[in-house]
């Protein structure tokens, strides 16, 4: 009896990824006077402080809060300190809540996952192999012990997240978990108790402000005029320290935006709003800027048009990225290319390394002259469990290394300021089938294809409509081409390369005309033999015997 075939899932179609919807940039305030900083710092306790209160607040309201409660919270904050500032803060508060319920959500379905991998690995039998579809039992009676164990802890852990989702908590830290935890690992972080509590105090701080359209400069509360002048409106309890007029303090420090300083002047110029966010970086003992705006979503090309060029086929993995360029029949052509990139080291080395290689990649592209890369729709949120894996604990590293959500982000709002399309496509079976079909055909004397490589291709043609494997099965009925090509390399269109070769014997005469016969095929050629040798001559007997 045959084993039936591993029912495939179901691939989604490709798409053409949205544009950006907002710019964040950022400069230096240099030059402050200790006044200068003073203020900066008190200003920020303070608002801190408030927004420390408000976020108490809204957590004990959890799902009872309305609009009432929400004018309630924004009038006491009023009084203590000004409406803009008031509004900024609890918007602040409202985005921070929905964020910690997302993840709330994503932690709750990761522990149920976790319970359910669990619990059918403890109804099989030990030592039981598992298959591609499911795992099997655990390997020893210890073993299955430990995750009874696991099983519990699992189970009172979803218990009390899902009801605390349903109570409408959320558990959050103003200033950062992981900094909170520092706290009691002072030696490893290889901080002292002052320069922690410096850090926790700046983390606390609240200095942002919401823009608003038509009003002057676009913020009414952290202003800066196109020639870089800052002032902000003081609340309150802090007006006694204004140093302009309308109890705002001008700052001595002036700021330029040279990253898309002539986008920020032509809305600071136009009255269109702008939001702006200052803070303090302990470990460098800098303040910071930054300037942030929205507008409407790119309206994405079709996909015919991101496609008339052929396309980058483009294998995302935790050190590189794989690139391989295909022409519009999805051909690989040229070499492969490989983008490296480090992601040890701490958050900013990381994020320069992605833009690096993003940036080399889109450069690399654009000489290419295509207008289109291609890239996997990657998700591995449900994909880190210890549950799901098991003892592939450098398998669950090498996939939480992988930097996907950040490069998405990143290469969709940086292509769109080269012009360039990305095309998202299903990641499914990609690398098994690139390998499968790609890996060996591409291999040469002198190059070797990776894996990473022949799954770029693969990505490739899937964006392009084409079926990953080389060549597919010739019609039924016979071998000729009545049905159209039995290759998946060319267009039906494009009867360039079509036709016979140029008989051997006719060389000097015309070529024969294209008569839509596969690449390869020969016209009828003489024979070898001199019996079945075809001639243009006929013969004819003479009726005269000619004798001496």
């Amino acid at each position: 009896m045959t084993e039936p075939k591993k029912q495939l899932r179901q691939i989604a179609p490709s798409f053409v990824a949205l544009g950006p919807s907002g710019v964040s940039i950022r400069d230096r305030l240099k030059h402050l006077t200790p006044e200068d900083e003073k203020v900066l710092r008190l200003l920020g306790a303070h608002l801190g402080s408030l927004a420390s209160k408000d976020l108490r607040t809204w957590c004990a309201d959890g799902m009872e809060h309305s609009t009432d409660t929400w004018a309630a919270r924004k009038r006491e904050l009023t009084a203590l300190s000004s409406s803009r500032w008031a509004g900024s803060i609890t918007k602040a508060t409202h985005d921070q809540w929905a964020l910690a319920r997302r993840g709330q959500a994503a932690h709750l379905q990761n522990l149920e996952a976790g319970i359910k991998t669990v619990a059918h690995r403890l109804s099989l039998p030990i030592g039981e192999k598992g298959t591609k579809r499911a795992p099997g039992g655990y390997r020893s009676k210890n073993e299955w012990f430990q995750k009874t164990r696991r099983l519990h802890l699992l189970e009172e852990r979803t218990d009390a997240v899902r009801a605390d989702r349903e109570a409408g908590r959320v558990r959050v830290v103003r200033g950062g978990r992981r900094l909170l935890n520092t706290r009691h690992n002072l030696g490893k972080a290889q901080l002292t108790e002052p320069e922690w509590r410096r850090r926790w105090e700046a983390s606390r701080w609240f200095l942002q402000a919401d823009g608003e359209s038509g009003k002057r400069y676009g913020n009414e509360t952290i202003r800066i005029t196109p020639d870089g002048e800052v002032s902000i409106k003081l609340p309150a309890p802090l007006a006694g320290l204004a140093n302009s007029k309308h109890g705002r303090y001008v700052l001595t420090a002036r700021v330029s935006f040279p990253h898309r300083g002539t986008e920020w002047a032509d809305r600071v110029e136009a009255n269109r709003a702008v939001a702006y966010r200052i803070h303090y970086d302990t470990a460098r003992g800098r303040w910071y800027v930054d300037a942030s705006w929205t507008f409407p979503i790119t309206q994405t090309i079709p996909m015919e048009t991101a496609l008339a060029h052929g396309v980058v086929g483009v294998d995302t993995n935790a050190d590189h990225l794989a690139a391989w360029r295909l022409d519009t029949h999805g051909n690989p052509t040229g070499q492969p290319r490989r983008f490296w990139f480090d992601l040890s080291g701490n958050a900013e080395h990381r994020d320069a390394q992605v833009r690096h290689a993003l940036s080399r990649l889109l450069n690399w592209a654009k000489t290419c002259g295509v207008a289109a890369i291609a890239v996997e729709d990657l998700d591995f949120q449900a994909e880190k469990t210890r549950e799901k894996h098991g003892r592939k604990r450098r398998f669950r590293q090498l996939i939480s290394g992988m930097p996907t959500g950040k490069l998405r982000a990143r290469l969709t709002s940086m292509a769109d300021a080269t012009g360039i399309a990305i095309i998202a496509v299903d990641p499914a079976y990609t690398s098994m089938w690139g390998a499968r079909h790609w890996q060996k055909p591409m291999a040469g004397p002198t190059r070797k294809t990776s894996r990473h490589d022949a799954a770029s291709i693969a990505i490739g043609r899937r964006a392009q409509g084409h079926p990953i494997r080389r060549r597919t099965t010739p019609p039924r009925n016979d071998q000729s081409d009545r049905y159209g090509h039995r290759t998946v390399q060319a267009d039906r269109r494009a009867l360039g390369c079509e036709g016979t070769r140029r008989p051997v014997t006719d060389r000097g005469q015309e070529p024969p005309a294209r008569t839509g016969r596969k690449q390869g095929t020969r016209a009828t050629s003489a024979s070898k033999t001199v019996r079945d040798a075809r001639s243009d001559r006929q013969w004819v007997q003479d009726s005269l015997l000619l004798t001496d």
